[in-house]
């Protein structure tokens, strides 16, 4: 992938435009943190978005505890994620619609409450269907602060070059919740009670959602009726066809966080050392944030699907090596080196949605694809507790490989679904001068 620290400058090449007119410069984060209004909606969010990282670790580690089963403990997880990733597309749709406040204040009442059913119930032994129940409500109601953020960049920023920066800077700031959240979520669970974390997790995100939810200033303004402002009706994300594609690639990226999540677990467990899981995932999780930061500080010349691409190569061939790892010091280097390849397929992701789906449908999108994320979340942590109960520790790290594969497969054969429309293509080949900036 071509690359270079560089600002590009374009120019439109339609009718009466002057072709001597410069855009912005595209400057680093330095820039993107001065922008007006940002850190309104950055602090809460980040606050908001940390107990995303901690639910699934907390359900699995909470399950195995009153269950004795990974089995068990990855399927309550799994029904929590396939939740989450069928409701978050409504809940997306619906933030578009009517507003995230209108959506957020009742969704993180009833996430915590749901949260502290499951809680209950599981410390109480109910029985497993029990459980689903529970889990069913904790994961609809999951608040997408990740997706609502990125939107409310869009609101800020306006398309401006700093797009491409702030999907990056995103990028990190899930991942920095990633590092903090599993080993939050693993000290609480081993180092007070098994309940702790998913309880400081319904905690989280009642008072970061709240918090997120009374920024009105920066949150995208409701369609109401699904009308654009030119009055032209929006189809759903879901019929773009490059959406599709994404989705498919997200849930690839799903079996990576799942898969390990529980592979990791069962591993520090065969060693005599639990406390392991958060540093190994952490591991992982620093990879990922480090290769984000870099990424976003760097102009590239290729286009989004080819760097997808590219990217999602490097990732199956990483996750590949996962399950011959038979030491914590080989699995935490390949732990890091997938990470390292998660980051630039998720930023180019949602950098092809700006291009891809309209404004007003932008906060569905990204929650399909966080939602995709979830999914294959669910199914890796099933598919991964299944393996890890019936064969050798480590053979759940096959999970990973598999997913990224398919997905990996699924991208190569539909790539040409994620050339943005003529318009973008348009403005592309205006794309001239190249001046040098600092990178912030």
């Amino acid at each position: 992938m071509e690359s270079t620290v560089t600002s590009t400058s374009a120019h439109s090449e339609g009718p009466g435009s002057d072709p001597t007119r410069r855009t912005e410069q595209r400057p680093g984060y330095g820039q993107l943190l001065r922008t007006r209004g940002a850190w309104t909606f950055l602090l809460p969010g980040f606050a908001a978005r940390q107990p995303f990282a901690m639910l699934i670790i907390s359900i699995v580690l909470l399950v195995q505890h009153t269950t004795g089963s990974y089995g068990a403990a990855g399927a309550v997880s799994a029904v929590t994620g396939v939740s989450m990733a069928l409701c978050a597309p409504l809940g997306g749709k619906l933030a578009d619609r009517y507003g995230q406040r209108a959506v957020l204040v009742p969704g993180v009442l009833l996430h915590s409450a749901a949260a502290l059913t499951l809680t209950v119930l599981a410390l109480s032994g109910a029985p497993l269907w029990a459980l689903f129940v529970a889990a069913v409500p904790t994961g609809a109601s999951v608040p997408q602060i990740g997706p609502m953020v990125r939107a409310r960049w869009s609101v800020v920023l306006r398309d401006s070059p700093l797009m491409t920066t702030a999907a990056a800077f995103e990028s990190v700031t899930d991942e920095l919740a990633f590092v903090f959240g599993p080993l939050i979520a693993t000290a609480l669970c081993t180092g007070i009670a098994p309940q702790a974390g998913l309880l400081t997790e319904a905690g989280l995100t009642l008072f970061g959602g709240l918090l997120f939810a009374a920024q009105k200033a920066t949150q995208p303004r409701p369609s109401r009726d699904g009308r654009g402002g030119s009055g032209t009706e929006h189809p759903s994300a879901l019929r773009v066809p490059g959406v599709r594609v994404l989705a498919v690639t997200f849930f690839g990226i799903g079996t990576v966080f799942g898969g390990m999540q529980v592979s990791l677990a069962a591993f520090t467990e065969s060693l005599g050392e639990p406390g392991l899981t958060g540093v190994l995932y952490g591991v992982f999780a620093t990879g990922n944030m480090l290769s984000g930061l870099a990424y976003g500080a760097i102009a590239w010349k290729s286009a989004p699907q080819h760097r997808l691409l590219a990217s999602y190569v490097a990732l199956a061939v990483t996750a590949s090596g996962l399950w011959a790892a038979q030491s914590t010091l080989v699995l935490a280097g390949l732990g890091l080196l997938v990470g390292m390849c998660v980051a630039p397929t998720l930023v180019t992701g949602y950098t092809l949605v700006e291009h891809l789906v309209a404004a007003t449908s932008r906060t569905e999108a990204f929650t399909l694809l966080t939602g995709a994320v979830a999914l294959g979340q669910a199914v890796a942590v099933t598919a991964a507790g299944q393996v890890e109960d019936h064969f050798r520790t480590g053979t759940g790290f096959l999970v990973p490989l598999a997913g990224t594969t398919l997905a990996l497969l699924t991208l190569v054969a539909l790539r040409s679904r994620l050339v943005p429309p003529a318009r973008e293509r348009a403005v592309a080949r205006g794309v001239g001068h190249r001046q040098s900036v600092a990178v912030d």
